[in-house]
């Protein structure tokens, strides 16, 4: 494998792992495989476009680059407020929908149906809001630096994969050294025995969804920042995403990122070799290899 396909399967692992954090946490404490959160990573790109054009535009200041990246100042700060927002719209989601099912005991394949129905639900508000036409954080073109092993890299193509990583160890961190990371373990494990021993495990679901929508936020942003953005984008992560959770093990954070990677590997490997038109069969034939050969994935554990 040469240097540069490593690079762009990095580049599409850390987005593709950054995703899968959130989603694999979601199953882990909830049971269920959300469909929508595609969506979320779609919400949070363009409420990060369009929160660093108002910024802009109210401060009147410039919306030049951060030398020598193309980040500005204002989309850094649109960036922190729509992971805000887009974990709002994650429990006002769950709120309105996943919670009244769970109060009445719907199985998991209602809620999962239920899940296919709210992603369209969102996918639709955002074309209405927004077109189906693509956008751009920024049209400013950069010129890749040469790095060791014949690789050549964009100043915010090696941010991204920095950030990504910084972000996966931050929520590694919040699982394994806080309480509130601790509490969520125990929920995963046996979320009845966990509320028996005074655990609130009402708090744990808001923090999973507030973690998760996060998460797709800063995932969804990082992906416009290197192509663009369209009302499609999560949707079309969806099944890479599934492959990077299932690959890595259910519940295990460094496994959905590792997974990530891995399918992100697999996706630029096979552009370069059999054509960009097989790059979502990759996720699939992943998938399908894993659940055959290892279904706990690489850390998972057997139930």
């Amino acid at each position: 494998m040469s240097g540069q396909i490593l690079l762009e399967g990095l580049l599409a692992g850390a987005m593709i792992g950054l995703g899968a954090v959130g989603l694999t946490l979601t199953y882990s404490i909830l049971r269920f495989a959300n469909f929508a959160h595609g969506e979320l990573l779609s919400w949070g790109a363009y409420l990060s476009l369009s929160l660093s054009l108002a910024i802009g535009a109210v401060s009147g200041a410039s919306l030049a680059s951060l030398d020598p990246f193309s980040v500005s100042v204002a989309l850094i700060l649109a960036g922190l407020l729509a992971m805000a927002l887009t974990a709002v719209l994650a429990l006002a989601v769950d709120y309105l929908l996943f919670a009244r099912l769970r109060r009445r005991g719907a199985t998991a394949i209602i809620v999962v149906m239920a899940s296919f129905g709210a992603s369209m639900a969102l996918r639709s508000l955002l074309e209405f809001f927004y077109t189906s036409k693509p956008a751009y954080y920024s049209r400013e073109l950069q010129i890749a630096m040469p790095l060791p092993g014949g690789i050549r890299a964009t100043p915010d193509q090696l941010l991204l994969i920095g950030l990504a990583f910084v972000a996966v160890i931050a929520v590694h961190l919040l699982l394994t050294r806080t309480d509130l990371g601790r509490a969520m373990r125990a929920v995963s494990e046996n979320p009845a025995l966990a509320g028996v021993v005074g655990i609130d495990t009402a708090k744990i679901v808001r923090a999973v969804w507030i973690i998760g929508g996060a998460l797709a936020c800063t995932a969804g942003t990082m992906s416009g920042l290197l192509v663009q953005i369209r009302p499609y984008m999560g949707f079309d992560l969806l099944l890479p995403l599934f492959a990077a959770v299932i690959l890595g093990g259910i519940g295990s954070v460094p496994g959905a990122m590792l997974g990530g990677l891995l399918v992100g590997l697999c996706e630029a490997l096979a552009v370069q070799t059999i054509g960009a038109e097989w790059r979502a069969a990759v996720a699939f034939a992943v998938i399908t290899v894993v659940l055959v050969l290892r279904p706990t994935g690489l850390f998972g554990r057997a139930a």
